[in-house]
């Protein structure tokens, strides 16, 4: 069966059974797992009548994620590293980690002894972790736990350029999100995934945005984390804001994954503040004459969803309301605001007006 033809087949049966998702898990688990039966079946049918027509590797996506710090995952394309294996090699990599097969399984279906299967998945690996060598401070260790199917469109792994990236976002990320982990006393309910896109109309592009501003470079969906390559983050941006965006990316998803229903000024304000992309003296000084013509923004205002988030100085003035609230209430406050945005009292003893009223008192002074 060709690839087209087979995942036709694959979405048909998730359509036929669709009474069966009882929503215990995400639709793309329970349809990947559709997908591993599937691919199963065909491969263990394709191997009885001699036919390998199904190319596992371009069903796999050629793409993991190298696991870091229990909590992220960046996604790197390994295709150009499974080239250079061998055809069999390639199958049962493909069999047992991107299809999820057991050895068992994976002896029946390559005529193999159990152990046979064992010793070349072992060699196969030894082969492809060569070829990986080391991403910065991590190893590469075993490839089950780094595997994942989904195709980020990003970069080949064998650019040396793509090397520091990974190494400095790497660096970016390590003390930045235990520490967030910490501050907001919060486990992530699951892991994020960094994807990488090579340049801001690729980016553009896969975010549904073809035609949103250059200073667009970064977004969540799920616990997905998208954005653009820092080797080329488009005339907004350089290499060093594109990695201070990803901290401030993922404050905000924190932030969601705590409270779901969190209004967007604390999940932006959480992010400008933990990041620190901007320094406090810039911030203040573009922001200063709209401060001064009494036009500050309130927090409803500050939930704008679109492209004018930016034109109204969003980022910075939810950035200066978290600061205000940390600096006058503490950490524990933002902390008791973030788990519930509409307890003002609950959480800092002043109702949402007092709040915003003691705020621009608060921006006047600094602002003068």
């Amino acid at each position: 069966m060709k690839v087209d033809d087979l995942l036709q087949y694959i979405f048909l049966r998730a359509m036929e059974r669709r009474h069966t998702f009882k929503g215990n898990s995400s639709l793309f688990t329970w349809i990947f797992k559709i997908a591993q039966n599937v691919i199963k079946n065909e491969y263990r049918s394709s191997s009885r009548n001699k036919e390998q027509s199904v190319d596992m590797e371009t069903c796999a996506g050629h793409s993991i994620g190298l696991d870091y710090a229990r909590h992220v995952d960046i996604r790197i394309d390994i295709g150009s590293a499974l080239e250079k294996l061998d055809e069999r090699d390639r199958h049962m990599i493909s069999l047992r980690f991107f299809v999820g097969c057991t050895l068992a399984e994976i002896a029946v279906i390559s005529g193999m002894r159990e152990s046979s299967v064992k010793n070349r998945l072992y060699r196969g690996l030894q082969k492809l972790r060569k070829e990986l060598k080391e991403w910065g401070d991590i190893a590469v260790r075993t490839i089950q736990d780094m595997v994942d199917i989904v195709d980020a469109n990003g970069n080949a792994a064998n650019s040396e350029e793509m090397e520091h990236v990974y190494r400095d976002l790497f660096g970016k990320l390590k003390g930045s999100v235990e520490e967030l982990v910490k501050k907001f006393k919060h486990r992530p309910s699951e892991k994020v995934v960094i994807e990488i896109y090579p340049d801001l109309p690729a980016f553009h592009q896969a975010t549904g945005e073809p035609g949103a501003p250059d200073w667009f470079m970064g977004t969540f969906e799920g616990n997905t984390l998208k954005i653009v390559s820092p080797l080329n983050p488009g005339p907004a941006h350089s290499y060093h804001s594109i990695l201070q965006s990803t901290v401030h990316l993922y404050a905000m998803w924190l932030v969601k994954d705590i409270n779901a229903s969190a209004p967007k000024w604390i999940c932006q304000g959480v992010g400008g503040y933990e990041s620190k992309q901007m320094s406090p003296d810039f911030i203040i000084d573009s922001v200063k004459d709209t401060i001064v013509r009494g036009i500050v923004p309130t927090f409803r205002e500050l939930n704008e969803d679109s492209f004018r988030f930016e034109e109204m100085k969003g980022f910075q003035f939810t950035y200066l309301i978290v600061q205000f609230i940390v600096d006058r209430y503490g950490m524990d406050a933002l902390n008791r605001l973030v788990r519930d945005a509409e307890q003002f009292n609950e959480a800092l003893g002043c109702s949402e007006s007092e709040l915003h009223g003691q705020w621009v008192t608060h921006l006047k002074k600094a602002a003068s």
